[in-house]
């Protein structure tokens, strides 16, 4: 008698909490469906640039986040690498247009030796290619001004890779092409 009356007691407990439970379902149901949006973190110049940029047709976008568009396909299978020098004609703008370099003629760049974006796109060109490439801030020089280059630039380059060998040949072409001192 005693079992029955706590189950009673135990039913009459549970018996109200079933629709108290639906109706608090009901409540957090609404106030999931009703939870804001997340709210956008403005984005950097250059990451709005980025961003915009790497829609534009022809343009494609690395995992690193290196964006480039080829303009002459080049010749050949062979890439460089890491260990080469390369020779190559550029010139390197900001996103606003100013102009902070540019080659007066031929001029070789180990692969390496510049910053990490530009060597990323050097490794990805086969010799006689002419690529676009817009270089962000992390692959660059990132939040450090140097030269006439801004803290935070994106570096826009258009690159011509006339050729490359390996930095061996390079030091013994060097070594060939200096005057014998006596």
């Amino acid at each position: 008698m005693r079992n029955l009356a706590i189950a009673g007691v135990i039913g009459a407990i549970l018996l109200p909490a079933a629709p108290l439970h639906a109706a608090t379902h009901k409540v957090v149901h609404r106030a999931v469906k009703a939870k804001p949006a997340a709210v956008a973190v403005p984005l950097s110049p250059a990451e709005a640039f980025l961003a915009s940029n790497g829609k534009q047709r022809g343009v494609v976008t690395t995992p690193s986040g290196l964006q480039y568009r080829v303009l002459t396909p080049g010749v050949g299978p062979a890439k460089p690498t890491d260990a080469d020098v390369t020779l190559v004609n550029y010139v390197g703008k900001l996103i606003d247009g100013t102009t902070f370099d540019q080659s007066a003629r031929p001029t070789p760049m180990p692969v390496s030796g510049v910053v990490p974006g530009f060597s990323e796109a050097l490794k990805l060109m086969p010799k006689g290619a002419k690529y676009r490439v817009w270089i962000k801030p992390s692959l660059g020089y990132g939040d450090r001004a140097t030269g006439p280059i801004p803290a935070g630039s994106v570096l826009a380059f258009d690159i011509e890779l006339l050729d490359f060998v390996s930095g061996a040949q390079f030091q013994q072409m060097q070594q060939q092409a200096a005057p014998a001192t006596q």
